[in-house]
């Protein structure tokens, strides 16, 4: 887009500290696990992207990114059609983000930077006002506190099955007798290997799972009512407060920038 390569590799050792690409990308479109020298902010301006790697799974809307440092194997899925305008940045540009991956609140400055930056040329010019831009952009690059869903990865196998069935059926209510007998363990033996493996209750967990796949359904442009019972909950107005509670905002405005 742009005039640009949509080729993730011809950013990686460009002699700029920032590099921006655009892409769209439809519905269900899947990128399998793979690894670059740069940093990456992962950013969509629609829809929702879920973000994977080996040390757990972030799904963000347009108000948020996935920031993955750099040679960390990773993985995205898109809902709904997502604009991606995503940065490439060397590892010694951005020394205030963090050396694991995490979401990052993206205001509506850096979205119009971030935007802005995809348009430029690949080697822009550093001194001029091309520079000045990539500048301010590095310097609103920041973490910022945001309620983030986030779903650490167990190492344990029969974890990250249990998990995985989560995942498929979150209408369930899963309970942690039903999740003890899926993991064939005792639910004093899951609960206490389950919060040592992944950080996280597993009441937590269910709700942070069934709470990604409703972001998932939203950006897809489902109706609340629909989502609700696609997650397990009998009405919407039940949804909606676990959803204020866990994420600060209503279904409703959470894709607002």
């Amino acid at each position: 887009m742009f005039g640009k390569s949509e080729n993730r590799d011809d950013y990686q050792d460009v002699p700029r500290p920032v590099a921006a690409m655009a892409r769209d990308l439809a519905d269900g479109h899947h990128i399998p696990p793979h690894r670059h020298r740069r940093a990456q902010l992962i950013y969509g301006i629609t829809g929702a992207i879920s973000v994977g790697t080996p040390l757990g799974t972030w799904v963000v809307p347009a108000s948020r990114g996935a920031w993955v440092p750099a040679g960390l194997d990773h993985e995205m899925t898109c809902a709904g059609r997502v604009a991606m305008r995503t940065l490439y940045l060397d590892p010694g540009a951005a020394t205030r983000l963090p050396a694991a991956p995490t979401v990052v609140s993206v205001s509506p400055l850096l979205r119009e930077l971030i935007d802005e930056a995809t348009r430029l040329p690949v080697e822009y010019d550093t001194e001029g006002r091309d520079g000045l831009l990539m500048r301010l952009l590095l310097s609103e690059l920041t973490p910022r506190p945001v309620p983030a869903l986030h779903l650490p990865a167990p190492d344990c196998p029969r974890l990250a099955d249990l998990c995985a069935r989560i995942r498929r059926c979150p209408q369930d209510a899963w309970t942690t007798r039903q999740a003890a007998a899926a993991a064939h363990m005792s639910p004093r033996s899951l609960q206490r290997r389950f919060a040592e493996a992944t950080g996280m209750s597993l009441g937590h967990w269910v709700r942070q799972a069934k709470l990604a796949h409703a972001v998932a359904l939203l950006a897809k442009g489902a109706p609340v009512t629909t989502v609700a019972l696609r997650v397990g909950y009998a009405t919407p107005s039940a949804f909606t407060a676990m959803f204020r509670r866990a994420l600060g905002t209503t279904p409703s405005l959470y894709f607002s920038p």
